[in-house]
């Protein structure tokens, strides 16, 4: 029996890029000696990206798709799309082109050779992105490593290829604001990483801004480290221990008749102090709040509708 293959492609807007991504994907796995699915996660797109996935899946009976509810964001649509997913092993990638479909000789061919994880991460001379972004990306890891207990390469994406017995212990995992990124470094099992040159994306906008690339930093670390805790009461006792070497100075000053002066260094002060606090108060309160949204079991997401076989359209993951 041969063994099968399903790719989970997770996708939001992008409608321009459906059909030119399976003409790639089939002129290369034509070659390869597997049964293929592909399954596409609609992740509550706004443009015509259902129809598209939909126009593709009476052209061929391998490709299958998932519309989620609304848009729920990438790693939940790749959990359902794992979720579902029943080869053999899992190839995940991104929708835009970015992901080169001629790698995937390459994944199949490590996994050939035992390897139960094959990641990729981008080349550092990457010519698609502009020099704050690599420059955004290179502070990025650099303190993720710092902070975390795993260690991710720079660059690293959600290109990759899981053997079956990986998905199943990622299935296991119940939590509310996975990064996949990280957890699949923290499974273990036997990997290796591969780099490669990403294409030009084709069609469509980078969905990732500015401000959403830092949200998705900070739940990445939060996710990992506990050391912004740690961090934050180290700051808090090497503080009071400063205050208390001032003790004697105020002490001595006071018996001694002195006036202690310096109105604008004590405000100066209160208000260092008082926004030192309120960062501790912050970091506390951003892992409190994973607590909080972990506590109420809601799904990662909803099923709205879907054409493949093995569950039905109001399936849910928790």
């Amino acid at each position: 029996m041969d063994k099968k293959i399903s790719i989970v492609i997770p996708c939001y807007n992008e409608e321009g890029n459906i059909s030119v991504l399976v003409d790639k994907i089939f002129s290369i796995t034509h070659h390869l000696e597997y049964d293929f699915e592909l399954i596409f996660i609609d992740d509550g797109s706004k443009d015509n990206t259902i129809k598209e996935i939909q126009n593709q899946c009476l052209r061929h009976i391998n490709i299958f798709y998932v519309e989620l509810s609304r848009n729920f964001g990438k790693d939940q649509a790749l959990r359902a799309g794992l979720a579902v997913a029943n080869g053999d092993a899992v190839i995940t990638m991104d929708a835009d082109l970015q992901h080169p479909p001629s790698l995937i000789t390459k994944l199949v061919n490590y996994w050939e050779e035992g390897f139960e994880v094959i990641y990729t991460y981008r080349e550092t001379n990457n010519p698609h992105v502009s020099w704050y972004q690599k420059l955004f990306s290179k502070a990025y890891y650099k303190v993720m490593n710092f902070l975390s207990s795993i260690e991710l390469e720079e660059g690293i994406s959600d290109f990759r290829l899981m053997d079956r017995k990986v998905l199943k212990s990622l299935n296991l995992i119940i939590e509310q604001d996975i990064f996949f990124r990280g957890i699949i470094k923290w499974v273990g099992y036997q990997q290796i990483g591969i780099p490669y040159t990403p294409d030009k994306r084709e069609n469509g906008e980078v969905s990732y801004s500015i401000f959403r690339l830092v949200k998705l930093a900070v739940s990445s670390v939060l996710s990992f480290s506990v050391k912004p805790l740690i961090i934050a009461t180290f700051m808090g006792v090497i503080f009071a221990f400063l205050a208390v070497l001032l003790a004697p100075y105020i002490i001595i000053s006071y018996l001694l008749g002195y006036a202690v002066s310096g109105w604008t260094s004590l405000i100066t002060t209160i208000v260092f102090f008082g926004g030192l606090q309120l960062f501790i108060l912050g970091v506390i309160s951003l892992y409190l709040s994973k607590l909080y949204l972990q506590s109420k079991h809601r799904p990662n997401y909803l099923i709205r509708k879907t054409n493949y076989l093995n569950i039905s359209n109001d399936s849910v993951k928790f």
